[in-house]
This record gives structure tokens, C-alpha cells and sequence, in this order.
């Protein structure tokens, strides 16, 4: 923690809101608040200098108004003592002169305030602090003169019922320690459990269970079955750890190749109990009787979707997706137009590469059918597709051969490059109705995300995401000087085909980027290395057959009016009956996900899975287009395309985020680690040279490594050398 002298009180207050933090005015040397309407007070920088004078004390606001926020408040010394041992560890510990270590604070969404009392005294042993309650925070001073430390480091975030349940045990060894006998409280069941469990039932069911499910063999996944085993016990049916450890070593160990030692076992007691889950607490326990304990699924718990898995941290060796890969080359393979445009890029660019001449062909079918056709819910063609390439890749081509054959059949007027502003593309929108935007600064728009704190309606992305929406509306246009009219274009179509360049891609990567609603909307196509030089052709001498099949596409003209106040009205789009099925299927599917990720707090996972099947559906109708653009049909072919290009798109997105995005500081270390061993080709690396890389002082550096250790996710080897052995860490493997 930094010296809460080094700072002034406002410019602290500053700096706690900056990290999404509410902090409320206190009395000076006090912990009363100011004012009585504390818990309502939300204030923001530009008023902290109104609302706090340089003598206040400051207390910070906690629970939901703060990002859920919580603070574990040790009230007395075994509880400090203890707290290692019962906590989950966080970088974010603070106290004051006589009493360091006093408060450990979490992100835990949707904790509530607890309070632990001595049994026979009444006075508090440790209390969990979150919505509706504050905790005073340096640079204040206590009655007595101290000054609290201020809270500089970044909170672990952690599952609020594993708090809630360590705090108590917690509370439960303090009381024990000063000689007191307790009974366990029991986890209370709700009322269709009470209904369907009597005494000593659950315990026998989960015993059932448990012998349903594959012990843990040498090689075969063993850390991952017993994880499972345990998270079924501890969470799944809502034992105390206790008895889940005596279930395990009772029930399960012996049935192991070989059997666990104890404290083995008590450590994937104690990662079920501290893990976030994607099920409620207790869903075994008060799931129906009706379900056949012989036919156990795990898929919760091992063998779910790569996307969104509950797996113990070492399998995969650390807590991130799976990497899919760049997308399969059969996935480029769309019949009709997209492949005759393709094929001629292919063949003619200097160094052809298959990823880009696809955005490029995609992009311009989306924007050829753009305003004439539509799935029967109204989903038009307008597709924004974001391709990674590096410089020479050889991006200018496709772009060139799309404005050539928009050239040749007079829509030229259609075309944009750059994009000077968000007026500029409304005011290019009004001329013509429909854009193909062809974008090589996707850079720069994308960090405008993470710099529009103001969420401002007019910045470039925004302005992107609205007309995104209203492609069958009515888009209003912003209102100018002098203007007597209101103006509005009806079913605005925008087609985006833009390049970034990898790298500054993925360091631009953030949390508040990959759930934003314009990136979402994005398809990103990592189109790899630079293909094979040939001899170029000429963009310019197209094929009679593309030039065809796009002036049908230009005189085809759906609706009524005349150019000013055309009102389109597009073709519907027919799906075959199996092909609507297999959207039925995929939308219900990612429901499912969806809900999933919900209940777990995940809002990255939330946003790539509610846009799934939305993108499924937007290019199934364009493979329509192009297969047949006289009679369209969205046949089974077309969605199981759609569905796998749809599902890659939403794997790679969780997977970025799990590579590339921190939840804090601390966090984000660590991935650092895990990716540097991730990168040597047996997955170890010596602590020295780790040391150099990680560019860490030895006491942070050792920090990240306690944490990913407890967690399994490394181990501790010698490393043979031409000197002599060497300390290092290697990613661990699956037993």
C-alpha cells in the first residue's frame, strides 16, 4: 500500500472513482459519515472538491453501487492470525498501525453483509462488509491518530457464496480457538428441497452420485475428475467442506489410480469451495429425484463447450478457453458470386490470401443485397467484417477489386474509405441509403471504445452500432443549424470491410471493449501470413459473369418512390423446414449459454453468446444470396455453414478474452506468466529468465507465482543447463 500521507484526500477520492469506487465524506477522525443519506450519495470527480474539504476522512461505499466491492473485516487478532488460512488470497489487504492486515477486500457480485459474533461475549469476530455498509479507507485518520492504509492494490474477484462460507469457517476456528463448542450450521434448503430431503438424505444422495462418477486415473484427466467429484459435493449439493472431504476419502479416493493423499483432496475441497460456478448452489441438492443417478452428466463440470467450461485451473493447465485456431479454410468456401469474386482475387492479387479476398467478396454481396432482401424477421445482409493483417499482406486488392466492379456499374457514389467522423457517415448514408465503407484505420476506431468514457452518441463506433440496428428502421439524422426539417433515412444499409493490424489488435483488447455492442457486431477474420508473390493481374478486367450477377443485384430495385424518398420494401428470404430447425436449434443452444454466463457474473461470455445465432442468421441469408440471387433460399447447407463460421467467431472472441484481458492488474500478470510458458515448446521456463521477461520486482514476482501455484496451474522444476541446474516452472499437466 502507498504512503497515505503522499496524497491529499480529494485527489485519493479522485483516484478511488477513477477505479469505479464510490466514496462517501466521514467526520474527520471519525467513521461517521457527513451526511445521514450517505448510502443514496453518488459522487462523481467533478463534484469530490464540493463534497469533501482536505480534512474529511473518507470512507468507501460498498457492495453494488461500487462494483460489488466488499470488505472482510477482521475485528480481532485470531482473526487476523487465522485469515490466511480460511481467506482466498488477494493482493488488496489493508489495516492501520495497530492493527495491519485488518481488512482483506474482494470483488464478489452479489455478497451480503454478515456479521460474526463471539457466542459468549457478543463481541464481533469478523464481519463481511458490502451493499448498504462503508469501510474507511486511507488517506483518513483514526480517533487515535493513526492513519489507515489506502487501498492501492487490485481485489481478487471471487464467487460470493465461497466468501460468505469462508468468512464463516473462519469465524467458526476463531470461536474454537478460544475454546468455545460449536455446531456447524447446516446450509439452509429451499423450500422444494425442504419438501423433497429429510435429515441425512442429501448426504446419501450425493454418496449415490458420487459413486456414479469415473474415478481419478494417472493420465487420464485424474485433477479434472476430481475436481468435478469435489465441486459436486461442496457446491453441486451443498455439503459443508468438511463432510465433502469425508465423502471423498470415504466414497471416492479409494476407487483412484492411485488414491489421493489427504491433503491432495483437501485442496480440491478448498478449490470447489473458492472457484466461481456456473450453476446455483446446491442444484444437485434440490434438483428432482427423478433424474437416473446411472447416467451422471459432467459436462457442467469437465467436457462443456470449449467456450465456457467449469474446469479446475490445470486442465487446460490454465484458466483460459481453448485457443480455436484461425478459422478453417473449408469455412471460406461459399458458393455463387462470393466464390466467382473470390476466385478472381486469388487469382490476380499479388500476394493472394484467402481470408482477405473472402472479406472482400462477403462484404461486397452484404452491401450489393443491402435494402432488397431479409430473413422472415426482418435480418438484412449488412455485415461488418474486420480483417487482421499485417502490412504487405496484400489487403489493397480485394479492396480494389470491389471498388472496381461498384465502378463499372455505376455506384461509385456507394464507396467510403476513412471515416472523418459520425456526421460523415450519416451525411454519406442520407446521399445514397446504402455504404460500403472499405476501412484500412480499424485501429483507431476501436480504441476510441476504451477512450469514449462518456459513452458519446456521436463517436465512430456508436454511430456504427446505431445504423447497425436501424438497417430496418428509420434512422434519424442529427439536427443542424438552420435546418427546417427533420431528416431521415429509410432502412439505412452500411457494409463495413476494415483491416487492423494484429498486433495493435490485440493490445487494444479490453473488457470494456469486448462488451461493447459495436464489437460484438464484429466478424474478425485473423487472415494469417502473406500468401505466395505472383505476377499481378489488373483489378480492373473483371468477368462478364461478376459484373452480371452485381448489375442484377444494382437493378434490383424492391419498393416504391423515387430516389429521395424511396421506401424499400426487400424480398423475404424463405428458410427450407430443416434449415429452420437446425436455427431453432443453435438459438436455443445459445440461450443456454447465454444464461449460463448470466448467472456467472460473465458479461463477456454474455455478449459474444446473445449474438450468436444473430450472426448465424445475417450469413446464412448472404450465402443465399450469393448461391442463387435470382430465387434465394436458406437452405440446411447454408445455416450449418453459418452456424460453424457463427460459433468460431464466438469461440476465438472468449478465447481473447481469457488470453488478453484482465479482470485487474494482478490478473493480468499472471496471464502474462502462464502466456510466456505457454509459449516455449515444452511449457517451462527458468525463473531467471521468466524474471527478466515478467520485468517484476522479486517480492511481486514470487507473489504471482505463490497464487498460480496454490492454484496448480505451475509447478516448481530443476532445469538442466550447460552450467548447472536451474530453478524454473513448467505449466502443469493433467494427472
Amino acid at each position: 500500500m502507498s504512503d497515505p500521507g503522499s496524497i491529499g484526500v480529494r485527489s485519493q477520492v479522485a483516484a478511488y472513482r477513477q477505479r469505479d469506487w464510490y466514496c462517501v465524506p466521514l467526520r474527520p477522525r471519525s467513521k461517521s459519515p457527513v451526511r445521514n443519506d450517505w448510502p443514496n450519495i453518488r459522487i462523481e470527480v467533478d463534484d469530490i472538491k464540493k463534497h469533501f474539504s482536505a480534512k474529511d476522512n473518507v470512507g468507501l461505499i460498498l457492495g453494488e453501487p461500487s462494483g460489488w466491492l466488499v470488505d472482510v473485516d477482521l475485528d480481532c487478532d485470531e482473526a487476523i492470525e487465522l485469515a490466511d488460512q480460511f481467506l482466498p488470497p488477494t493482493p488488496a489487504i489493508t489495516g492501520r498501525p495497530s492493527a495491519p492486515r485488518s481488512h482483506r477486500w474482494y470483488c464478489a457480485a452479489g455478497a451480503v453483509t454478515e456479521k460474526h459474533t463471539d457466542p459468549r461475549t457478543g463481541t464481533m469476530i469478523v464481519e463481511l462488509r458490502s451493499t448498504g455498509a462503508q469501510t474507511v479507507v486511507g488517506p483518513s485518520i483514526h480517533p487515535d491518530g493513526e492513519t489507515y492504509e489506502t487501498l492501492d492494490a487490485e481485489p481478487s474477484m471471487v464467487a460470493a457464496s465461497m466468501l460468505a462460507a469462508c468468512v464463516r469457517a473462519l469465524a467458526e476456528a476463531v470461536t474454537t480457538k478460544r475454546g468455545v463448542s460449536i455446531q456447524p450450521a447446516k446450509p439452509e434448503p429451499t423450500h422444494s428441497a425442504i419438501q423433497r430431503d429429510t435429515a441425512g438424505d442429501v448426504e446419501e444422495r450425493a454418496i449415490a452420485y458420487l459413486l456414479a462418477m469415473p474415478p481419478a486415473i494417472a493420465g487420464s484427466g485424474g485433477h479434472s475428475q476430481t475436481y468435478a467429484a469435489a465441486t459436486a459435493l461442496v457446491h453441486g449439493f451443498g455439503l459443508d467442506p468438511s463432510a465433502a472431504l469425508r465423502i471423498l476419502t470415504d466414497h471416492y479416493n479409494p476407487r483412484c489410480s492411485p488414491p489421493w493423499s489427504g491433503k491432495e483432496l483437501q485442496h480440491k475441497v478448498n478449490q470447489a469451495a473458492t472457484k466461481p460456478h456456473d450453476r446455483p448452489f446446491g442444484w444437485l441438492r434440490d434438483d428432482s429425484h427423478s433424474e437416473p443417478i446411472d447416467d451422471v452428466d459432467l459436462s457442467r463440470f469437465t467436457v462443456g463447450p470449449k467456450s465456457y467450461v467449469e474446469s479446475p485451473p490445470n486442465d487446460p493447465p490454465h484458466d483460459i478457453v481453448l485457443d480455436p485456431g484461425q478459422i478453417p479454410e473449408q469455412l471460406f468456401e461459399v458458393p455463387g458470386f462470393v466464390r466467382q469474386v473470390m476466385d478472381f482475387t486469388l487469382a490476380n492479387a499479388p500476394y493472394p490470401n484467402i481470408g482477405l479476398a473472402f472479406c472482400g467478396a462477403m462484404a461486397l454481396q452484404s452491401f450489393l443485397a443491402g435494402r432488397k432482401v431479409c430473413t422472415t424477421g426482418d435480418l438484412r445482409t449488412n455485415l461488418y467484417l474486420l480483417a487482421l493483417a499485417s502490412s504487405g499482406t496484400g489487403k489493397e486488392f480485394p479492396r480494389k477489386v470491389n471498388s472496381q466492379i461498384l465502378f463499372q456499374i455505376g455506384m461509385a457514389g456507394s464507396l467510403g474509405d476513412k471515416f472523418a467522423s459520425g456526421e460523415g457517415i450519416q451525411d454519406a448514408l442520407v446521399r445514397t441509403g446504402r455504404m460500403l465503407f472499405q476501412n484500412d484505420e480499424m485501429d483507431g476506431v476501436l480504441r476510441q471504445i476504451n477512450l469514449d468514457r462518456e459513452n458519446s452518441r456521436e463517436s465512430i463506433p456508436n454511430i456504427l452500432l446505431t445504423l447497425y440496428t436501424s438497417a430496418g428502421d428509420v434512422y434519424p439524422i442529427r439536427v443542424k443549424a438552420n435546418q427546417k426539417e427533420a431528416i431521415h433515412v429509410d432502412q439505412p444499409h452500411l457494409t463495413l470491410f476494415g483491416t487492423a493490424t494484429p498486433q495493435f489488435f490485440y493490445e487494444s483488447l479490453s473488457k470494456r471493449m469486448l462488451t461493447n455492442g459495436f464489437f460484438a457486431r464484429l466478424n474478425i477474420i485473423d487472415v494469417g501470413r502473406r500468401g505466395s508473390g505472383q505476377s499481378p493481374g489488373s483489378a480492373r478486367d473483371l468477368p462478364d459473369d461478376i459484373l452480371e450477377t452485381a448489375r442484377w443485384w444494382a437493378d434490383f430495385e424492391p419498393g416504391t418512390g423515387n430516389f429521395m424518398n424511396f421506401h424499400p420494401k426487400p424480398l423475404v428470404v424463405p428458410s427450407t423446414p430443416d434449415a429452420t430447425e437446425a436455427i431453432d436449434s443453435l438459438r436455443r443452444m445459445t440461450e443456454d449459454e447465454y444464461t449460463k454466463a448470466e448467472d456467472a457474473g460473465d458479461e463477456v461470455a454474455r455478449t459474444a453468446w446473445s449474438r450468436t445465432c444473430e450472426h448465424a442468421k445475417k450469413l446464412a441469408l448472404i450465402f443465399a444470396c450469393s448461391e442463387n440471387h435470382v430465387e434465394p433460399i436458406i437452405s440446411l447447407p447454408a445455416v450449418e455453414w453459418s452456424t460453424e463460421f457463427a460459433m468460431h467467431q464466438t469461440r476465438r472472441q472468449l478465447y481473447l478474452a481469457s488470453v488478453h484481458v484482465a479482470e485487474n492488474p494482478f490478473h493480468a500478470e499472471c496471464l502474462k506468466f502462464i502466456k510466456r510458458l505457454t509459449e516455449q515448446p515444452d511449457r517451462t521456463m527458468q525463473r531467471r529468465q521468466l524474471m527478466r521477461a515478467m520485468k517484476l520486482k522479486a517480492a511481486d514476482f514470487d507473489q504471482i507465482v505463490g497464487t498460480l501455484q496454490q492454484q496448480e496451474d505451475i509447478e516448481l522444476v530443476t532445469i538442466r543447463t550447460a552450467t548447472r541446474p536451474a530453478q524454473g516452472y513448467r505449466l502443469r499437466e493433467a494427472k
